[in-house]
C-alpha cells in the first residue's frame, strides 16, 4: 500500500488521473460527501479524455460546470474537498421578531414568577390578547420568544447557587458543557498511530489507593504505562504527553471508555494536538479489547509482584516499570504479532534497518 502523509488521500484506480497528477490530494475518506467528490472526480478525468461532448452525453454535465470545477479545485490549490456541493443555506436569514405586547407580558410575568413555564403563559396571555385584538400566539411561539429574550438580556437566566463550606461564600453551580462524543463506528486502522486505545487500571493495596494508565497501538501494540497516585484530567493530559515523546510514530485517533479522567484537559488536549478523540458506548469493554488484553497481561506479568513499592514508593514503581516495558516492546515475542516484539514489528513494517534501542524513559518519573 501507498505510504500516505497526514492530511493526504492516496487515489488510484478509477480516480487516477486528473486527482493524482493535478492536485494536492486533500484526505476526503470520512467527508460526508465522499460520494460526490469521487464522482465529479471521475467527471473530470473524463473530460479530459473524451472531451466536453461525450463527457455532456454520458454524465449530463455540461462544458462551463467542469470549467467552474477546475477553477474551484485552482483557486483552493487542488484541495478534493472544494468539489463537494456548497451549502445552499440562505446568507440573510429572517429574524424572529415578537410583538412588544406579548415580549412585556412574558417579561413582567416571568420577573414575577420565574419558573412559569410556555403553556401557562399563555393561557394567561389568551385574554390580554383578545382585549387587545391581537392574535395570540401558541405555545411553541411563546417557548421561542422566551429564549430569545434571554438571549437578549431582557430575562434573567435561571442560576443555581451553593453555599462553599469553608469560606460561606455563594458561588454559581453552572452546568456542564456536553460533549459531542464521537464514536469509532467501523473505522479500522491501517498504520501505526492510526488508533491508540487507552484505559486506566485501579488497584487497592492496604487500602492505598493506586492507578496505572495505559495506552496501546491497535497496529504495532507498541504500548506504554504509568503509575499514579490521584485520578484526574490533568494526569492523563500528562500521560498523552508523555506517551507522545516516547512513541516512535505520529498518534491521529485516540479510543478511550468514558471515565473522568479522559474529560476536560486530557479532551481539550487531543483537540489542540489535533488527534482525534474517539469514544467508547457506555458499558461496553470489547470496544477497547486491545487495551484490556493488555491490562491484564500488565498486571499477571508486573503489577502483581511489585504491589509494595505501587503503595509506598511510587517513584521506584516507576522505574521498575519502565524496564519492564523496554523489554516489553523490544523483546517480548507476542502472538499477534508472529511472535516478534512490536519495535522489530513496527520496524520491518517500515522497512528500517533493525538497530539497538537509545530510548530513554527515566524523564517521566517525577509523579509523586
Amino acid at each position: 500500500m501507498p505510504s500516505q502523509t497526514p492530511g493526504q488521500l492516496f487515489i488510484g484506480g478509477a480516480l487516477g488521473g486528473y486527482a493524482s497528477k493535478a492536485m494536492n490530494s486533500s484526505n476526503i475518506t470520512h467527508h460526508k460527501d465522499r460520494a460526490i467528490i469521487e464522482h465529479r472526480i471521475k467527471v473530470l478525468n473524463f473530460f479530459d479524455r473524451y472531451g466536453a461532448e461525450a463527457t455532456k452525453e454520458a454524465f449530463g454535465i455540461s462544458r462551463s460546470t467542469v470549467y467552474l470545477w477546475k477553477q474551484t479545485l485552482a483557486r483552493h490549490r487542488g484541495h478534493l474537498v472544494n468539489l463537494a456541493p456548497a451549502s445552499r443555506a440562505p446568507k440573510t436569514r429572517r429574524r424572529r421578531t415578537t410583538d412588544p405586547l406579548v415580549a412585556n407580558f412574558i417579561v413582567a410575568n416571568r420577573q414575577l414568577y420565574p419558573k412559569l413555564g410556555k403553556d401557562k403563559l399563555r393561557e394567561m396571555l389568551l385574554p390580554v390578547c383578545t382585549k387587545a385584538g391581537v392574535n395570540c400566539p401558541s405555545s411553541s411561539t411563546i417557548g421561542r420568544a422566551i429564549n430569545d429574550l434571554k438571549a437578549q438580556g431582557s430575562l434573567s437566566k435561571y442560576v443555581k447557587l451553593s453555599i462553599n463550606g469553608r469560606s460561606g461564600k455563594l458561588h454559581d453551580l453552572k452546568r456542564k458543557t456536553r460533549i459531542t462524543k464521537e464514536r469509532r463506528g467501523d473505522y479500522y486502522p491501517s498504520l501505526p498511530g492510526d488508533l491508540v486505545q487507552m484505559d486506566c487500571v485501579v488497584k487497592f493495596i492496604n487500602g492505598i489507593r493506586r492507578y496505572v494508565i495505559s495506552a496501546i497501538d491497535y497496529n504495532s501494540e507498541f504500548a506504554f504505562s504509568m503509575a499514579y497516585a490521584s485520578l484526574s484530567s490533568a494526569k492523563a493530559k500528562d500521560f498523552l504527553d508523555k506517551f507522545i515523546q516516547i512513541a516512535p510514530f505520529g498518534l491521529k485517533r485516540i479510543q478511550t471508555d468514558n471515565g473522568s479522567e479522559f474529560y476536560k484537559l486530557f479532551h481539550e488536549a487531543c483537540l489542540g494536538l489535533g488527534i482525534k478523540h474517539y469514544w467508547n458506548y457506555p458499558r461496553s469493554p470489547k470496544m477497547n479489547a486491545k487495551i484490556e488484553r493488555y491490562n491484564r497481561t500488565i498486571q499477571e506479568e508486573f503489577v502483581d509482584y511489585h504491589l509494595d513499592d505501587m503503595a509506598y514508593d511510587l517513584n521506584s514503581f516507576n522505574y521498575q516499570l519502565m524496564d519492564y516495558l523496554l523489554w516489553y516492546n523490544t523483546e517480548r515475542p507476542h502472538w499477534t504479532l508472529k511472535l516478534k516484539s512490536p519495535l522489530r514489528a513496527l520496524l520491518e513494517s517500515l522497512q528500517l534497518p533493525l538497530a539497538e534501542s537509545n530510548m530513554l524513559w527515566t524523564s517521566t518519573q517525577d509523579l509523586r
